[in-house]
């Protein structure tokens, strides 16, 4: 691949829970796996524009024990199944296991999830598109500098009243943000 800056790929980067799926706390069952509603059709869209798509997902029910590593990895496997169904490719799902009492860099809103999908997908992170339904998500965007979108659907988690966002947009679904995306794009002539 090509990675001079005008032949670089530009990525979405995606939260998980309540963002592509439906958000039940610590899911760790296969069957419970549900995609949102207007998921495949705006990850279909972002992939015609030729976007790379990456899901970025805390995941501390494996800190807390209740459930493996292993058990999450099912869980990809069956979202990138029911994607690749639809001619939907996930490039990478990068995730934290850990409690936020680790105070680790992996655990959104730090940046290490997005700075190992950046190095090891080659893409800048300022160029990129962050999706998501959390304060967390947001955060982060704003901490790589990345375009970010609040979602607020039926399965996004209800952010407190005193929340501090700022996010670059905020839509309905990933099918309203992949279409703001496509707008942005076609704006910039790229």
């Amino acid at each position: 691949m090509n990675n001079s800056p005008s032949q670089r790929r530009r990525y979405v980067l995606l939260d998980r829970d309540g963002t592509l799926i439906v958000h039940r706390p610590y899911l760790g069952r296969v069957d419970q796996v549900e995609l949102v509603p207007g998921v495949v059709e705006g990850l279909q869209n972002l992939s015609q524009l030729g976007f790379g798509l990456a899901v970025l997902t805390n995941q501390s029910g494996i800190g807390r024990g209740y459930f493996t590593a292993e058990d999450v990895d099912r869980i990809h496997a069956k979202i990138r199944e029911e994607l690749a169904a639809a001619g939907v490719v996930i490039d990478g799902f990068y995730c934290c296991p850990h409690v936020p009492e680790d105070h680790c860099t992996c655990r959104k809103p730090e940046p290490g999830l997005a700075l190992q999908a950046a190095g090891e997908l080659g893409f800048e992170l300022a160029e990129s598109f962050l999706i998501g339904d959390n304060d967390c998500d947001i955060h982060l965007g704003a901490r790589i500098r990345a375009t970010t979108f609040l979602v607020k659907n039926a399965s996004s988690v209800a952010l407190p009243e005193s929340a501090v966002l700022d996010p670059d947009y905020v839509v309905g679904d990933l099918g309203e943000a992949a279409r703001v995306i496509a707008d942005r794009v076609s704006a910039e002539g790229i």
